[in-house]
């Protein structure tokens, strides 16, 4: 089956296993800044940890309301990122703070640093990153020092799976006005 069907059959799970590094290296595409890190059955993503500035833990928490009550506002405001999902964990190694920032989204990983810096130039929004050692001061103007950061952070995995392979979040989206319209089509015909 070639890349592309597989990509198009939604229908069936499917895993990838990577090799060291992030990369096949049959199959390495330049970016804008560098090798885009391969598109797999869960879209693109990364893992990103970083060691805490000492005293900034409280940060971490304090803009997590931030972002919480910028979402409750304006539920499109991350829209941009193209995000499945994102997840933050602070964890602690030998008594100092390690933050995590996970993320699945439908974007490349260039992409998705050039619109995250955008959104924090345009949302005025403080990046929970600036509690991060080696975080780059002009991270609302600068995509490049954001990509770099995070590719000097990244963990790449060396499995991923899902359940829904390929599946893009407009695709979901569509996928669940259409469902909520046909409940709706049912429920306007009893």
């Amino acid at each position: 089956m070639s890349d592309k069907s597989k990509q198009d059959n939604w229908t069936t799970p499917a895993a990838m296993a990577i090799p060291e590094g992030g990369f096949f290296t049959d199959k390495v595409e330049q970016g804008r800044y560098g090798p885009i890190f391969p598109k797999t059955p869960a879209c693109y993503g990364f893992s990103v940890i970083a060691k805490v500035r000492p005293g900034w833990e409280e940060h971490l928490y304090k803009n997590a309301k931030v972002m919480e009550k910028a979402v409750a506002d304006d539920p499109t405001v991350l829209g941009i990122l193209k995000a499945h999902y994102l997840r933050w964990v602070i964890f602690t190694i030998k008594d100092e703070k390690y933050l995590m920032y996970q993320g699945i989204f439908d974007t490349d990983f260039d992409k998705y640093c050039e619109d995250a810096s955008f959104l924090f130039g345009k949302t005025r929004i403080q990046a929970t990153f600036e509690a991060l050692e080696g975080w780059p001061e002009d991270y609302a103007t600068n995509p490049a020092a954001i990509v770099k950061f995070f590719r000097d952070h990244q963990c790449p995995s060396f499995l991923e799976y899902s359940e829904h392979p390929y599946v893009t979040c407009e695709e979901i989206k569509k996928a669940l006005t259409l469902k909520a319209s046909f409940s709706n089509a049912l429920d306007q015909m009893q």
